[in-house]
């Protein structure tokens, strides 16, 4: 799952350098279908239960689940950038939100919080703790900076498959729910609104929006849980040595 993770992180830096105005999503996609194909891997995402992109694209409202085509990035714009890769059997799945060129300030809060809420719920990826301590860690992080975890939308685990047991709520008590072990994979992912946390489904039966139209972010790891502490498997957040010397 790190040798998957690995070529996500490159695949997310090749995305961040081609993200600027005037570049549809259908760019994005194309890129980076053609350098996960490069790296003897595949998109998890292409054609998984019928979705025909190989990202997801997702912007400003968007929360998650954008099917990457004509819409073209705007200077303002934030824009969340899934991606999933399967290399030899095992998927890795990490996401970003990344601001296109200057944006508010209400943008920048909201990308600079729901990152720390996904650095906080990572450090509660622990043998011992519970999954309420993860879920908890972005809930009191998120509301603590006046927004919305969504509710509706949650993180799962990972392995083999893309989604497996347990799923992982952005909210609950802490304490609570299944003991965390060694040897479990989580994907983390908080998402949030700027507003209120409800949500709905576009048109395409794709796409979920914030309802009250106020901007989203979407950041997520996959996590091991270890003995050690936890070990991020797609490590974006790392230049390049320090996630060198992590994998070795």
């Amino acid at each position: 799952m790190a040798a998957a993770g690995a070529i996500l992180v490159r695949t997310l830096e090749l995305l961040e350098k081609k993200i600027r105005p005037g570049v549809t999503t259908a760019d994005l996609d194309a890129a980076a279908e053609r350098y996960i194909r490069s790296q003897g891997a595949t998109p998890a995402f292409k054609g998984y239960r019928g979705f025909p992109g190989s990202i997801c694209a997702s912007p400003n409202s968007m929360v998650v689940h954008g099917i990457p085509g004509p819409y073209e990035l705007s200077r303002g714009d934030i824009v969340s950038i899934d991606v999933g890769v399967v290399h030899d059997g095992w998927v890795a799945d990490a996401a970003r939100t990344f601001a296109v060129g200057a944006v508010s300030p209400v943008a920048r809060k909201l990308l600079r919080t729901t990152e720390e809420a996904l650095m906080a719920a990572v450090a509660q990826c622990r043998v011992g703790n519970h999954l309420g301590d993860v879920s908890h860690a972005v809930q009191a992080h998120v509301e603590a900076a006046g927004f919305s975890v969504i509710r509706s939308l949650v993180g799962h685990g990972i392995g083999r498959d893309m989604h497996e047991e347990p799923q992982i709520p952005n909210y609950g008590q802490a304490g609570r729910g299944p003991l965390l072990e060694p040897g479990m994979v989580l994907a983390v992912e908080p998402m949030v609104n700027a507003g209120r946390h409800a949500v709905r489904v576009g048109d395409d039966h794709w796409a979920i929006y914030s309802q009250d139209g106020s901007l989203a972010a979407h950041f997520e790891f996959t996590v091991a849980i270890t003995e050690a502490g936890p070990r991020i498997l797609t490590p974006w957040h790392l230049p390049a040595e320090a996630r060198a010397a992590a994998a070795g």
